[in-house]
């Protein structure tokens, strides 16, 4: 059921969500969270709605949607509200401001977040330059921004490094899980050997590509190639060598990998590219800092930028650092 209130107002928004209540049986009290959604972009939106429907079968929440309109209008608030099949497991109150109220979204939110509930909120396009200090940010408890659905990817990433603050986090970190778990999990079988190197290849524009290089760098403590693919999808492959042989994913179509591990015959694996609402449930499933993140994006200054010859021309490491390195391959076993 969709119910539509023009030119109205949060008082009248919140009365109609009560009369819908008590009409139509539909409670609140299992909502888990409330869920801020800001967008600019109106197609954006009703994709964003979907992703926050399909992810609220597992996370029931109260869906706030701040779609801020054209700056120049006379200043108006258009709600809609969504219920039953149209909001999934949640309520969907769609926020449509215009005018000066474009820039007051935290303001006709308040007024409609759960009490005693999380408050997690959720750019899926442009973000602020620091969401821990946007109005909206700052009530939540989590904040969900997406690098790669910027018009420059890696330099949003570069801007996220700056403006970390716990609570922070990106999808294009959430994409990478499968990749962490693959690469971590190769690393329990013989030979046991200290890695001395990596090496990641990946579209230019990949931030999940330089968060991977960032993690390997931050857990293994070895030198990590960063390498440009023409064509991507995303990640291509990622390369862990030790004297033995290298472990080694190759995933050039987006859809399904082969792992390479030295006295182990090649294995298909899935990894297929994750889609927004997978990543936005897995997100939710946590509301306390990410540390692991938090340490990716300090060591992304690390990781070395070139061509994959370069990458194969570098010298193993010393001794003394290839012992100091056989820790920390079991450190990102633990955090995978």
């Amino acid at each position: 059921m969709i119910i539509d209130l023009p030119s109205t107002t949060t008082s009248q928004v919140n009365k109609k969500m009560v009369e819908l209540r008590e009409t139509g049986g539909a409670v609140a009290l299992g909502r888990v969270l409330t869920l801020v959604i800001v967008t600019e972009d109106s197609s954006a939106t009703e994709q964003a709605i979907q992703a926050a429907n399909d992810a609220s079968r597992e996370h029931p929440a109260r869906v706030i949607v701040v779609a801020r309109g054209a700056r120049d209008a006379a200043p108006r608030l258009d709600a809609q509200i969504r219920i039953g099949g149209d909001a999934g497991a949640s309520e969907v109150v769609v926020l449509r401001l215009y005018g000066e109220l474009a820039d007051e979204g935290a303001g006709s939110v308040v007024p409609l977040l759960l009490p005693d509930a999380p408050v997690v909120a959720w750019w899926p396009g442009d973000a602020p330059e620091v969401p821990a200090e946007d109005p909206i940010g700052r009530l939540s408890h989590r904040r969900i921004t997406d690098a790669a659905a910027h018009e420059d990817p890696i330099a949003a990433l570069r801007s996220r490094v700056d403006s970390y603050v716990e609570g922070d986090t990106d999808l294009a970190w959430t994409r990478l899980t499968s990749w962490r778990a693959m690469l971590a999990s190769a690393l329990d079988l013989p030979p046991y050997e200290a890695i001395t190197g990596a090496t990641v290849v990946g579209a230019a524009d990949s931030p999940s590509t330089d968060l991977l290089a960032g993690w390997l760098a931050a857990y293994l403590r070895v030198p990590v190639q960063r390498v440009e693919h023409p064509r991507g999808p995303g990640i291509v492959s990622a390369e862990l060598r030790r004297p033995p042989g290298s472990i080694r994913i190759d995933r050039p179509d987006g859809k399904v990998g082969t792992l390479t591990q030295p006295g182990q015959p090649d294995r298909r694996i899935a990894l297929q590219r994750r889609e927004v609402r997978d990543c936005l449930a897995e997100e939710l499933r946590r509301l306390d800092p990410d540390e692991i993140y938090e340490v990716t994006l300090g060591s992304l200054g690390e990781i070395r930028r070139g061509p994959e010859e370069e990458a194969d021309r570098q010298e193993p490491a010393a001794d003394g650092d290839s012992a100091a390195a056989e820790e920390p391959a079991n450190a990102v076993e633990g955090s995978a």
